[in-house]
C-alpha cells in the first residue's frame, strides 16, 4: 500500500523509528474479517464454523461471512471487523435503559448494544445521511429488534429535543479513517495532514450537542477508527476540560494498548482510553473510551418530569381505527403465541408497534417507527418481513420448516409447493431454524411475500474462518 509521505513522518515521529516500522509495515498484510452470532434468535445457527472465537467479544467470532445464506438472510449473524466488536462490549447496556447510538450506520454496533438490551427499554439508532439510515434500518430490522427506532436527524435537533433523557450514548465519531485504510484503500486518497484536525472540529461540534442528551451519571461510549491524537486522545481531553467528564477504564485484552497521555494534555486517566494498532491486534485500528458525565443535577428537567409530556405523538402518526383494530387482532390471535406489542400506530396503512418508552420526539426525522408489523389493503392485513424476523419459531402459532432448497426459491422470488392439506392462510416460513419471511399458502403453494429490492440468488457456504 502507498501511504502518503506526510503519514509516514507523522507517526514515525509519534511511534519512534523501530514502532514505526512494524506499523507501517502492518498496511500490507491483509484485512481482518470477523461476524458476531445474534441471541435474539431461537437457533444457533448451523453450517458456520466456530472454531475462531475473539476473546474481546463474547459473541464474536474471526471468519468471512456471505450474505447469500440462511444464516446472514434471517439475521442469526451479523458480519462486523473484529476491532469494531469491542465497541459494543465496552458500552454494554443493561436491561431497560434508554440508548442512543448517535452516529449509528450501517449498524454493527446498532445491532450490538441491542443484544445487551435483549429487547427492553429504547433504542434510538440515528444516522443523518439519508441513503445510509435506510441501510441502517435494513439491519436494524433483519436483527429482529424491537425496541428500536431509527432517526434520521442532526445532533443538534435531538439534543433540543431530548434533553438529559439517555442512560447511555454512543458515539462512533465520523473521523479520518487512518484505522481503515486496509480495509478501504480508498480511504488513503483523501487524507491528508491536515484531515484529521478537520475531523477533530466536527467531532466537537457533534459532542457539544450530545453530552446535553446524556442524563446526569450517565456514560458516553466515544470510538472512532483512526489513529489521529487529534481525533483520540485530544477530544477525550477537550471533553473532560469543558464537561468536567470522568475517564472510566477499559479492560485492556491482549494486543491492545492504553490511550497515550502524551499525545494529548498529559492527563493520566488518558490510559484508562484502549487503542487498537493493527501490528498488535489482531484487527484493525480502532480508539474507544467509556466517559461519565458529572452527577450533579442539570437545570434542564428530566423529559419524564416535563409538564404534560406526550406520549410519542407526530403530525403523521394515528392510533388505529376500529376495523384496522379488529384485522390486527385477528391476525395476532391466529398466528402469534407471545410478541411484546408497544404502541399501535398506523403511517398511512402502514401499522407500527413503537416502543412503550419512546417520548414525544418533536421534530426528529423517524426512518423507522419501531417494528413496522405489517400494512392495511382493502379490508385485509398482510403481515410484513421485519415482524417476520423479530419472530422465532416457538412464538408463532403457525409455522412451515422448509428445505433449504425450498429456501433459495424463496429468496429468489419464486413459489414453491408445500403439503396440499395445510390450511389456507399465511404461515411463519422457518430453514435451519430460523425464521426466515412469511408466505401465504394457498392449494398446496407457497406464494413469495419476500422483499423484491432484497431477492437474490443464494451462495452454498457461510463462511471461510481465519
Amino acid at each position: 500500500m502507498q501511504l502518503p509521505d506526510d503519514f509516514k513522518n507523522k507517526y514515525t515521529k509519534l511511534l519512534g523509528q523501530q514502532e514505526a516500522l512494524q506499523f507501517l509495515a502492518s498496511f500490507s498484510k491483509t484485512a481482518n474479517h470477523g461476524f458476531r452470532l445474534n441471541p435474539l434468535k431461537q437457533n444457533q445457527p448451523v453450517n458456520i464454523d466456530l472454531s475462531h472465537p475473539t476473546a474481546h467479544c463474547q459473541l464474536g467470532y474471526y471468519g468471512d461471512v456471505s450474505g447469500k445464506t440462511v444464516a446472514h438472510q434471517s439475521g442469526a449473524v451479523y458480519s462486523q471487523e473484529p476491532s469494531a466488536m469491542y465497541v459494543g462490549e465496552v458500552a454494554a447496556p443493561k436491561a431497560g435503559e434508554r440508548v442512543l447510538d448517535l452516529c449509528a450506520a450501517p449498524g454493527g454496533k446498532t445491532t450490538h448494544v441491542g443484544s445487551y438490551m435483549a429487547n427492553s427499554g429504547l433504542l434510538i439508532a440515528n444516522e443523518i445521511d439519508h441513503k445510509r439510515s435506510k441501510v441502517l434500518m435494513e439491519n436494524v430490522e433483519r436483527f429482529g429488534l424491537t425496541n428500536t427506532i431509527v432517526t434520521n436527524s442532526t445532533p443538534e435537533i435531538i439534543a433540543k429535543q431530548l434533553p438529559n433523557f439517555f442512560d447511555r450514548i454512543l458515539v462512533d465519531a465520523p473521523c479520518s479513517g487512518e484505522g481503515m485504510f486496509r480495509k478501504d484503500p480508498d480511504a488513503v486518497s483523501y487524507w491528508n495532514l491536515g484531515y484529521p484536525e478537520e475531523c477533530a472540529t466536527r467531532q466537537r461540534q457533534i459532542l457539544s450537542e450530545t453530552v446535553k442528551n446524556l442524563k446526569p451519571g450517565g456514560e458516553l461510549i466515544y470510538s472512532t477508527c483512526t489513529f489521529a491524537p487529534e481525533e483520540d486522545e485530544q477530544i477525550i481531553a477537550w471533553i473532560v476540560k469543558q464537561y468536567h467528564f470522568d475517564i472510566l477504564p477499559v479492560k485492556k485484552f491482549p494486543g491492545m494498548d492504553n490511550g497515550q497521555p502524551d499525545w494529548a494534555d498529559g492527563n493520566p486517566d488518558l490510559v484508562n482510553c484502549v487503542r487498537i494498532f493493527p501490528n498488535h491486534f489482531n484487527g484493525e485500528g480502532h480508539f474507544i473510551a467509556k466517559l461519565k458525565k458529572p452527577e450533579e443535577s442539570s437545570r434542564i428537567p428530566h423529559p419524564s418530569k416535563q409538564k404534560k409530556r406526550r406520549q410519542h405523538d407526530t403530525k403523521n402518526t394515528t392510533t388505529l381505527s376500529a376495523d384496522q383494530r379488529t384485522l390486527w387482532e385477528n391476525f395476532a390471535a391466529e398466528m402469534l403465541k407471545t410478541l411484546p406489542i408497544g404502541n399501535l400506530r398506523t403511517f398511512k396503512e402502514t401499522l407500527y408497534s413503537v416502543p412503550l418508552e419512546t417520548p414525544d420526539l418533536g421534530k426528529i426525522k423517524i426512518v423507522r417507527d419501531g417494528l413496522q408489523l405489517g400494512f392495511f389493503k382493502k379490508n385485509r392485513f398482510e403481515p410484513s418481513y421485519a415482524l417476520a424476523l423479530a419472530l422465532r419459531p416457538d412464538t408463532a402459532k403457525r409455522v412451515i420448516d422448509i428445505s433449504t432448497d425450498d429456501w433459495k426459491k424463496y429468496v429468489h422470488g419464486d413459489t414453491f409447493t408445500v403439503n396440499k392439506e395445510l390450511k389456507k392462510g399465511w404461515y411463519l416460513l422457518a430453514c435451519e431454524g430460523q425464521s426466515i419471511g412469511f408466505s401465504k399458502i394457498v392449494n398446496g403453494t407457497a406464494k413469495n411475500f419476500f422483499p423484491k429490492g432484497l431477492r437474490f440468488q443464494p451462495t452454498s457456504s457461510i463462511n471461510d474462518a481465519k
